[in-house]
């Protein structure tokens, strides 16, 4: 499961990794978009995308198929609703992060829209978002990886999920 605030790379760490560990991808903002897209909800949409990604994790786990999740993961409750995931198989969190602020928004400030219909955030949006540190002792144990170097990042996240 992924977590970072977005622009930090989570989009691309999660496609490289669900790749490289033959697991199926599964990504909060095409959930969103498909249901706006629909018309059964006007953004923000609220928890859907994660109740429907959460499901469709389980129900991939429940058969021995690996899963990524591509999420920010903002709050303690949207971090909360994975634990359960750990039942099933094993899980681990991985949270991007991209420490140079200036870089971040940069990234931010160029990201385009790869679905149909998606509306990427601004960066006023991004840094007034609501995203909560994260907290060990409340919200269990990550992985950080600095997404500043892409393929360092990439290499970095492999190794420790390798263990």
């Amino acid at each position: 499961m992924l977590a970072g605030r977005p622009g930090t790379g989570k989009t691309t760490l999660a496609r490289r990794l669900a790749a490289a560990l033959r697991a199926a991808y599964l990504r909060i903002d095409a959930i969103e978009t498909a249901v706006v897209r629909s018309g059964l909800a006007e953004p923000p949409v609220g928890p859907v995308g994660y109740v429907v990604a959460h499901e469709l994790a389980a129900a991939c786990l429940s058969v021995g198929t690996a899963v990524v999740v591509d999420a920010v993961n903002p709050v303690p409750e949207a971090r909360a609703g994975w634990l359960g995931l750990g039942q099933i198989g094993r899980l681990r969190v991985v949270e991007t992060v991209v420490p140079d602020v200036d870089e971040h928004r940069r990234r931010v400030e160029r990201r385009e829209a790869d679905l149909v219909g998606q509306r990427v955030p601004t960066w006023a949006e991004v840094t007034a978002d609501g995203y909560l540190a994260w907290d060990e002792a409340r919200d269990g144990p990550r992985i950080v990886v600095d997404m500043t170097d892409t393929e360092v990042g990439v290499a970095a996240a492999l190794a420790a999920l390798q263990d």
